[in-house]
C-alpha cells in the first residue's frame, strides 16, 4: 500500500535553485543553507499500524557450506574461536544472526571444498563427521532461538545407483535427508526448522511430496520445506497448478533475486525468501551491497528473510570467492581474524528485530534514492532501518545492478497509530567512507526526541541508520586478535590422535573426495593412526568434481618446497596415489588443477605430471611400489627443477617445471578409492 507523500524543498527560491541543481548536477550535504547552495530534498513518510501490518519478518541469516566455507574455523585455538562465534551468533554483540543455514554434506565439491556425508555408503551412518553439527550447536549455545536450515548441494553416489541424479529413487533420497534431521536430534539435540530440496538444481514435485510424507511419518511435522533454492520459476508456477505441491511447500526460496520477485510467487501466498544472497567480497562495497539488499529485498520484492553466502570466510583465500563471507577467519595457525564491515551492517537489522516481528505497510523507497523498512513486535516497539547506498558502492557479485542515483536528503517520519506516543528513539549509524577508507561502523549516536509524532533526519550518501525504541544494541569492544602470519613454512602431521574432535585433520582442505582420520586396527604399530580417503564411488555432483581425489594444504604463495608422506595403496592392480606441490586450483575449478604431481601405482609404475588429470606427463617409469604396503614418497621442487624419492632413494630427477610458479601442497588418489596417508611433512 503506497502512502501519501509530500515533497518540498528547503530554502528560498526553490524554482531557481531546483533549475540550478539540474543544470549543474550539484548536491550538498545536510547542514545550514549556504548562499548559492543547492537545496536539500525533503520528503515525509508516514508509519502507521492502524490499518494492520505487512508481512511477518522471518530473520536474517547466513550459510555455512556450499561448500566447506567454515573449514578452517574449527582449527582455531581458544579464545579466538569463541570470539569469532560470538561475533556471528551472540545476541546484541555483533551480527547477532537469526538463522543459520548449513550444507548437508554430500561427499562432493560444492564451491570451496567437499563436505562429508553422514552416509558415505548405503549401510553407513555417522553423525559426527565434518563441522556443521558442531557449528549448529555453538550457534544454539549463544542464541537458543536461532533457526536452523539444512540443504544438500550433492549426494553420495549410492543414492542414484550409479546415475548422477537424486530423483530416480525419491524414497531413498527422502530417507537419506530425514536420517540427517533425525540424527541432528538424536546425537546433538538439534531441532532442524527448515529443510531444502537440492541447491540451485532441478526440483521434483514427486520428491517434495514424498519428503513431506516421510517427515510426517517420523514425527517431524514441525519441519518446514523450502523450495527450490534456485529461481522464482518454475516452482511458483507449478505450485499454482498443483494444489498438493502448494500444500507441502512452506517457503519459496530464490537465490540472488536482485531484490525483485515475480507475480506468480506473490500469487502463491507463501513466504518469500532470498534464501541465498550477497556472495560478495567483504570490503566496504560488499557492506554496501549487503545494506542495500537487506532493505530492498523486502521493499522491492516482499522477501521476509535474506540469507548471506557465506557466514565466515574460513577457507584458503585463493579458492573461488575468497573472502566472500560476512567476516574473515582464514588463519587458524596464527589466530588472526577480521571483523569485516558486513558484520556491523547486519547488526543494524538483527540487533533491533526478531523473527515474528512484522513489517509495516509502507512503500520504503526514499525520494532521494535509498530505502527504509519499519518493523514492530506488535507490543509498541518500533525499528526503522534506513540505507542510502550509491550505485557504485553497493554492487553485489550478481545480478547486474541497473543504474540509479542517490542524493543527500532530509527524511521526516510521522509516527501514527500505536507509535504516536513514542517519545524517544535510539540512533545507530554507519557511514561507508570510500574516499578516506575510514568508515564509521555501527556507532551509537545521541537519542532523538520525537516531537508530536514526528522525527527528521538529514541523510548523506552511503549511510545506514537504525532508529529504534529498543535500548539493547551493543557493539563489542573486544581485544584485537593476533596479527596475521603466513602458513608455517615447516609443517608436520602424523595423524596420531586417538579421539579427534573432528573427523578431518587440521588445515587439509578436501577438493574432491573426503579424507578422514582412520584407526588402522590391523597395523603392527607404525601406522595405526592415519588419514584415509573414504569416497569410493563418484557422488551425485553439484559441479564437475575431478576424477581423482585431492586435498590441499599450506600457503598458495609457496614456490620451492619439499613434500614427504607415507602412502598406502589399498586398491589392487589399478589403484594409485600422489603427493604434489605448486597446486594452483581447487573448488569449482578443481578439474583444471595444475601443479607438480608425483604418482605411484599398484602396478609398480610411477608418473610425474603437470596436472591433476594426469594428461601432461613429464616423466614415467618403474617404481616397484605395490598395494597394501607402506612406502615413503618425497617430492622436491626448487626453481624450474623437480625430483622424487621413493623410500629415501632417488627415483627420478631433473624434471623441468615451468608453471605454475607457486601453489599449495597436496595429496590424493588416482580415482575414488580407499588409500591411506601418514607422517605428512612439508618444508
Amino acid at each position: 500500500r503506497r502512502t501519501r507523500r509530500e515533497r518540498s524543498w528547503t530554502g528560498m527560491g526553490c524554482a531557481a535553485l531546483l533549475w540550478g541543481t539540474i543544470l549543474l548536477g550539484c548536491s550538498c550535504a545536510p547542514g545550514p543553507p549556504r548562499v548559492g547552495a543547492a537545496p536539500l530534498l525533503a520528503a515525509t513518510y508516514v508509519l502507521d499500524d492502524a490499518d494492520g501490518l505487512g508481512r511477518e519478518f522471518d530473520g536474517i541469516g547466513a550459510v555455512s557450506g556450499g561448500g566447506a566455507t567454515s573449514r578452517l574455523l574449527v582449527n582455531y585455538q581458544e579464545p579466538y574461536r569463541s570470539e569469532i562465534l560470538d561475533y556471528l551468533f551472540k545476541p546484541n554483540f555483533g551480527a547477532s544472526l537469526h538463522i543459520l543455514k548449513v550444507e548437508i554434506g554430500g561427499d562432493a565439491q560444492s564451491t570451496d571444498g567437499t563436505e562429508p556425508s553422514h552416509m558415505h555408503y548405503e549401510n553407513d551412518e555417522n553423525y559426527f563427521r565434518g563441522y556443521e553439527w558442531w557449528l549448529m550447536k555453538e550457534a544454539k549455545k549463544r542464541n537458543p532461538k536461532i533457526k536452523l536450515i539444512g540443504l544438500p548441494w550433492a549426494f553420495p553416489g549410492w543414492i542414484g545407483k550409479g546415475e548422477n541424479w537424486p530423483y530416480d529413487y525419491p524414497d531413498i533420497t527422502a530417507y537419506y535427508i530425514v536420517s540427517w534431521i533425525l540424527g541432528a536430534k538424536q546425537y546433538h539435540d538439534l531441532d532442524i526448522d527448515y529443510i531444502g530440496i537440492w541447491n540451485e538444481r532441478a526440483f521434483s514435485s514427486k520428491y517434495i511430496k514424498l519428503l513431506r510424507y516421510t517427515l510426517d511419518k517420523h514425527g517431524l511435522e514441525q519441519v518446514r520445506i523450502i523450495a527450490s533454492d534456485r529461481l522464482w520459476e518454475p516452482i511458483s508456477f507449478v505450485m499454482l497448478i498443483d494444489s498438493e505441491l502448494h500444500g507441502v511447500v512452506d517457503v519459496i526460496g530464490a537465490h540472488y533475486p536482485g531484490t525483485k520477485t515475480v507475480q506468480n510467487a506473490i500469487l502463491t501466498g507463501k513466504k518469500l525468501w532470498s534464501s541465498e544472497d550477497y556472495s560478495t567480497f567483504n570490503n566496504d562495497v560488499g557492506a554496501g551491497c549487503w545494506a542495500r539488499i537487506l532493505n530492498q529485498n523486502y521493499v522491492n520484492g516482499n522477501m521476509t528473510s535474506t540469507i548471506a553466502w557465506n557466514l565466515v570466510a574460513s577457507y584458503y583465500e585463493q579458492l573461488p570467492f575468497g573472502r566472500c563471507g560476512l567476516m574473515t577467519a582464514q588463519e587458524p595457525w596464527s589466530g588472526h581474524y577480521k571483523v569485516e564491515s558486513p558484520i556491523w551492517i547486519t547488526a543494524h537489522t538483527t540487533q533491533f528485530t526478531q523473527p515474528g516481528w512484522s513489517y509495516l505497510q509502507v512503500d520504503g523507497h526514499l525520494e532521494g534514492g535509498g530505502s527504509f523498512v519499519a518493523l514492530t513486535d506488535g507490543l509498541g516497539n518500533l525499528t526503522i532501518i534506513i540505507e542510502t547506498m550509491s550505485h557504485n558502492h553497493s554492487k553485489c557479485i550478481r545480478p547486474p545492478l541497473p543504474n540509479f542515483s542517490v542524493i543527500p536528503q532530509r527524511a521526516t517520519f510521522y509516527l501514527r497509530g500505536s507509535f504516536y506516543m513514542v517519545e524517544t528513539l535510539q540512533v545507530w549509524h554507519s557511514r561507508l567512507d570510500f574516499e578516506s577508507g575510514k568508515s564509521s561502523l555501527f556507532q551509537q549516536l545521541h537519542p532523538v526526541k520525537v516531537w508530536k509524532g514526528q522525527v527528521s533526519l538529514d541523510l548523506n550518501v552511503d549511510e545506514v541508520y537504525t532508529l529504534t525504541t529498543l535500548k539493547t544494541g551493543r557493539k563489542c569492544d573486544c581485544p584485537e586478535p593476533p596479527p596475521p602470519q603466513p602458513f608455517p613454512s615447516s609443517y608436520k602431521d602424523d595423524f596420531n590422535i586417538r579421539n579427534p574432535p573432528f573427523s578431518e585433520a587440521p588445515n587439509f582442505a578436501d577438493q574432491t573426495g573426503v579424507f578422514e582420520y582412520f584407526v588402522n586396527a590391523s597395523d603392527p604399530g607404525d601406522h595405526v593412526f592415519t588419514l584415509r580417503q573414504v569416497v569410493v564411488q563418484r557422488p551425485i555432483t553439484w559441479v564437475s568434481d575431478a576424477d581423482q581425489t585431492i586435498s590441499v594444504i599450506g600457503n598458495f604463495k609457496w614456490v620451492n618446497m619439499t613434500v614427504t608422506c607415507d602412502i598406502y595403496i589399498e586398491k589392487p592392480r589399478d589403484g594409485g596415489v600422489f603427493i604434489a606441490g605448486r597446486v594452483d586450483n581447487g573448488g569449482i575449478y578443481v578439474r583444471r588443477t595444475k601443479g607438480v604431481f608425483f604418482w605411484v601405482f599398484a602396478d609398480g609404475t610411477y608418473r610425474v605430471t603437470g596436472d591433476l588429470a594426469g594428461k601432461e606427463i613429464l616423466m614415467k617409469g618403474l617404481s616397484g611400489v605395490r598395494d597394501n604396503a607402506w612406502h615413503t614418497l618425497t617430492l622436491n621442487i626448487q626453481g624450474n627443477s623437480a625430483s622424487g624419492l621413493l623410500n629415501g632413494y632417488l627415483l627420478w630427477e631433473n624434471v623441468t617445471v615451468s608453471k605454475p610458479r607457486n601453489g599449495w601442497a597436496a595429496l590424493g588418489t588416482r580415482s575414488f578409492e580407499f588409500a591411506q596417508f601418514d607422517n605428512f611433512h612439508v618444508e
